[in-house]
């Protein structure tokens, strides 16, 4: 006799493990709604303590991809890759990249998220372009692929709905750093777009939801193994996240600097970073032979316009304001600064990249609550990163508010999480690994 639903919940609770049919049994009672969002925090946690198995994961991810819709994409030509960041701090890569990647020949397909505790969502920096729609249907999205190279959106009722669900419900029961819920989570959305090959930005350190390398590691090998053995090519990179990347915390001024970097301007680091995964990419795809040949072809993208004009039509596929490509003073930012001064001579060694995702999720450009809307106005850019010099009461970084806002826990906090030295710290390469098949 088959277990009932709130037996499977405490077989887990208590070690055991879920049999494929089980698994699938609970995904189709949560989506029908029979197993109750409560139920499933419960499971969400019973899972974040117990663990599940390879064999376990690979029937989550299969379960939550068959819950919605499973894209073939017929009119999309070339080999489809997308591209996707565990989450971190000032990480507005995809914003970038996809219109880049797109530009260069080879169609992304891309499903993104919202801000999921500490880090921010892709879809919430989209949103803050004047009538950017990331719910599009299924059909407008394959379209907008076809026709442009790619196409960003949220998961809807057809795209892996399981996981819209349950991605919501771990961001704020405390689940999220759980490496069979991430990897299961991850690719029931990308496999659902009809994608050939994935780029996996792998973050590890203080502000990544991996602090360690070996954890990293651990959960870029199960996602390469989970994604491999469904018949994607696929390959994960490991990336610092110490410090936030780039200069802009928040929503607003995130996809501001994004568009900059397609204007050939922008943090060093933030263009390392979309280089590194946009190489990854064209090889997947066929269109470079190695990732140098690859970066060259990337970089002439943004020299020559190609990636902007690219930016632009996707926009208007989204139903937004195109106009912020050239202008993205467009975009609107809180009106009340607050600078933070240094509190030293010297140099910036470090910066906690996790308090300042936190000191966002405090301002509004983040969330508490599944329900909760984002400001997407205020926001933090930092004018100092770490290497930098410094003399005491110099500017290191400035806080945008809604006017009349509460400013001063906010400017402390981000006083704290600079640290100050006599000398300027070592320069570790953005890559701490490379993993594939």
């Amino acid at each position: 006799m088959a277990k009932t639903l709130v037996e499977l919940l405490s077989h887990k609770r208590d070690g055991g493990t879920f049999t494929g049919d089980e698994i699938s049994r609970l995904i189709q009672a949560f989506t029908s709604g029979e197993f109750a969002d409560y139920q499933a925090s419960a499971l969400l946690m019973a899972i974040f303590l117990r663990g599940l198995d390879d064999a376990e994961t690979v029937a989550l991810t299969e379960a939550m991809l068959h819950s919605g819709k499973v894209l073939a994409l017929p009119d999309v030509h070339g080999i489809k890759v997308d591209k996707h960041s565990t989450g971190g701090v000032g990480d507005k890569v995809s914003i970038c990249l996809a219109p880049l990647v797109a530009a260069c020949g080879v169609p992304v397909p891309m499903v993104s998220g919202r801000g999921l505790g500490h880090t921010g969502g892709t879809l919430d920096k989209l949103e803050a372009i004047p009538g950017f729609n990331v719910n599009l249907s299924a059909e407008d999205f394959a379209k907008a692929v076809a026709e442009i190279g790619t196409s960003m959106i949220g998961q809807t009722a057809e795209i892996a709905p399981a996981d819209k669900r349950l991605y919501a419900l771990r961001d704020v029961t405390a689940t999220v750093e759980c490496i069979p819920l991430i990897v299961a989570s991850i690719l029931s959305k990308k496999l659902a777009e009809g994608i050939d090959g994935l780029v996996l930005d792998v973050k590890v350190g203080q502000g990544a939801f991996m602090k360690s390398e070996a954890k990293a590691r651990e959960l870029a090998e199960a996602l390469v193994r989970v994604g491999t053995r469904a018949g994607k090519k696929v390959v994960a990179l490991l990336t610092r996240m110490d410090a936030p990347l780039g200069l802009a915390i928040g929503n607003a001024n995130e996809t501001r600097e994004a568009i900059e970097l397609l204007h050939g301007k922008g943090p060093a680091d933030l263009l390392e970073c979309t280089l590194v995964l946009g190489a990854e990419m064209l090889v997947i795809g066929g269109k470079a032979a190695t990732v140098d040949e690859a970066r060259s072809k990337l970089l002439a993208a943004i020299a020559d316009g190609s990636a902007r004009r690219t930016m632009e039509k996707m926009i208007v596929a989204h139903h937004g304001d195109p106009r912020v490509v050239e202008h993205p003073e467009l975009l609107t930012m809180a009106p009340a600064k607050y600078e933070i001064h240094a509190a030293a001579d010297g140099f910036v060694i470090g910066i906690n990249a996790l308090e300042l995702g936190l000191v966002g999720v405090s301002i509004g450009a983040g969330r508490t609550r599944a329900d909760q809307a984002v400001d997407h106005a205020v926001g933090i850019d930092l004018v100092k990163k770490p290497g930098d010099s410094i003399k005491l009461g110099e500017v290191v970084a400035v806080l945008s508010l809604q006017v009349g806002q509460a400013h001063e826990a906010a400017v402390a906090r981000i006083a704290a999480a600079y640290t100050y030295g006599p000398t300027a710290p070592e320069a570790l390469p953005l890559v701490a690994g490379r993993i594939t098949a």
